[in-house]
C-alpha cells in the first residue's frame, strides 16, 4: 500500500532552559545549563541536590486557577507546551475534520507528585481515608491526553504511552504510522514529565542513577567525559503537531520538516542497564533507517539518549559505530541532556524539537560539560563538545532508550517535494 507522508506543522516547549521554543532554541544553542539547586522541596538530606526544573513559570497565566488545581503538574506542563504548539500551527478547528484529529502523549511516570502527596497525607493521619476526590484523575498517566483531546475537540485516536524515557518518541512513532496508514490528518504528541520530588529525587538517587555533583551543579551532566556519574533529572514538556502532507499543504501551513521512519525495539538484557554492545540501541538505528528507505550515510546529525551515565554513553556510541561504519566520523553527535537534564517520558519530543531546530538552523547544539577525554569512547567521533557547530543538516536522527530496554529511533529530514 502507498504510505502518506508525515510532516510537523506545530512546535511547543517547555524545558529547563527555556519556557518557548525561542527561549529553548536560544539556550541550546548557547550551551546553557539548566541545572541548579532544589527549589520544589528541602533537599538538603537527599544525596542529590539539584535538578534542571522548569524556572520562572506562572501556570495561572496559561490554566484557569481554579481548574488547574485539577491537575498534575506534569498534566499541565503538556497543556502549556501544547497551546503553543496549536498557536504554532495555525489550525482553524472550524475547518478540519475533528473525527480525524487525535492525541497521543507521552510519560514515562505521570502524575508523581500527586500520589506522593495523596499518600503521604493518608500515612500521616489517624487511618480515616480522606482522599482529594481528583486524586485518580490526577494521577493517571492518560489523563494528560484526555485534557487535550478534551480542550481541542480532537475526537481521533487518544491515548497515553508509557515505555520510561522512551515515551514521548512511542508517541511519536505511533502517531506517524496512524497518519500514514490514513487512519487520521492530524495529531497532537509529545510528553510531559514533572519528577523533581522527594519520591522522584530518593527513588533514582536509591538506584543510584543520578549524578551526586552538588558542589557544581551547572557541570553535573557530562554525557562522553571520562567523569561522567549519572544523570541530572529534568523536567517539562515538547509538543508536537503532526500532520498528513497534502492536508498540511492545503492549508497553507507552515512545515519544519518531514518525519520519515521510526524503529522500535526492547534489548531483552536488563531492568535498568543498557546491553553492554548496545545491541537494541544498533537494531533500533537499523530499523528506523529501514524504515525511512536511507541509509546511514544520509544521515547528518544524531541527537543521541547521552544521559551521563557510565554504561549507557558507552553502549550508545558502540552501536552508532556498528550501524554508521565510517560514516560515524562524519557525522555530528550531541547531547541535549547536557544542558536540559534527563526529561524522562518527556525527553523524546524536546530532543526531536531539538533536531528539528537544528536542521532548520544549520546549527548543531552542543554537548556542554566536556573536561577529559574517556579513552574508551574514539576520540575521532565529532561529539560536538562545548560549542555549537554550523552545519547543513538535511536528515537527523534522535534516539530515545528507557528502562526496562525499551528502544526508540526517530528520523526527520528538510521537505522535498
Amino acid at each position: 500500500m502507498n504510505l502518506r507522508r508525515v510532516v510537523v506543522t506545530g512546535l511547543g516547549a517547555l524545558t529547563p532552559i527555556g519556557n518557548t521554543v525561542p527561549e529553548f532554541w536560544k539556550g541550546l544553542s548557547s550551551g546553557v545549563s539548566g541545572a541548579a539547586p532544589i527549589t520544589r522541596f528541602d533537599a538538603s538530606l537527599f544525596k542529590t541536590q539539584f535538578a534542571c526544573e522548569v524556572k520562572n513559570l506562572h501556570v495561572e497565566d496559561h490554566l484557569d486557577r481554579k481548574e488547574a488545581r485539577k491537575i498534575d503538574p506534569y498534566a499541565q506542563y503538556a497543556m502549556i507546551a501544547v497551546d503553543e504548539a496549536m498557536q504554532d500551527s495555525a489550525i482553524d478547528l472550524e475547518k478540519i475534520n475533528l473525527v480525524r484529529a487525535g492525541v497521543i502523549w507521552g510519560s514515562g511516570i505521570g502524575g508523581l507528585k500527586t500520589f506522593q502527596d495523596e499518600v503521604t497525607s493518608f500515612a500521616t493521619g489517624d487511618g480515616t481515608p480522606r482522599f482529594n476526590p481528583y486524586f485518580i484523575p490526577k494521577m493517571i498517566a492518560d489523563i494528560a491526553a484526555g485534557f487535550i483531546s478534551i480542550k481541542y475537540g480532537f475526537q481521533g485516536p487518544n491515548f497515553a504511552t508509557v515505555s520510561a524515557c522512551a515515551s514521548a518518541t512511542n508517541a511519536l512513532i505511533d502517531a506517524f504510522n496512524y497518519i500514514r496508514l490514513g487512519k487520521a490528518d492530524i495529531f497532537i504528541t509529545g510528553g510531559s514529565e514533572a519528577a523533581v520530588t522527594e519520591a522522584g529525587v530518593g527513588g533514582f538517587n536509591a538506584l543510584k542513577a543520578l549524578s551526586q555533583r552538588n558542589d557544581s551543579p551547572e557541570t553535573a551532566s557530562r554525557p562522553f567525559d571520562k567523569d561522567r556519574d549519572g544523570f541530572v533529572l529534568g523536567e517539562g514538556a515538547g509538543a508536537i503537531i503532526l500532520e498528513e502532507y497534502e492536508h498540511a499543504k492545503a492549508r497553507g501551513a507552515k512545515i519544519y520538516a518531514e518525519l520519515v521512519g521510526g524503529g522500535m525495539t526492547g534489548d531483552a538484557y536488563h531492568m535498568t542497564a543498557p546491553h553492554p554492545e548496545g545491541r537494541g540501541a544498533a537494531n533500533v538505528m537499523k530499523f528506523a533507517l529501514e524504515d525511512a528507505g536511507m541509509n546511514p550515510e544520509d544521515i547528518d546529525y544524531i541527537n543521541v539518549h547521552g544521559t551521563s551515565t557510565p554504561l549507557g554513553d558507552l553502549s550508545e556510541v558502540r552501536a552508532i559505530q556498528q550501524v554508521f561504519g565510517e560514516h560515524a566520523y562524519n557525522l555530528n553527535i550531541s547531547s541535549t541532556k547536557s544542558m536540559t537534564g534527563h526529561l524522562l517520558g518527556a525527553a523524546g519530543a524536546v530532543e526531536a524539537i531539538a533536531s528539528i531546530l537544528a536542521m532548520n538552523n544549520s546549527l548543531v547544539p552542543p554537548t556542554i560539560n566536556h573536561f577529559t577525554d574517556d579513552d574508551e569512547l574514539d576520540n575521532q567521533l565529532n561529539l560536538t563538545f562545548n560549542k555549537a557547530q554550523e552545519r547543513v543538516i538535511n536528515a537527523a536522527l534522535s534516539n530515545t532508550f528507557g528502562f526496562g530496554g525499551h528502544n526508540c529511533s526517530i528520523i526527520f529530514k528538510k521537505l522535498t517535494e
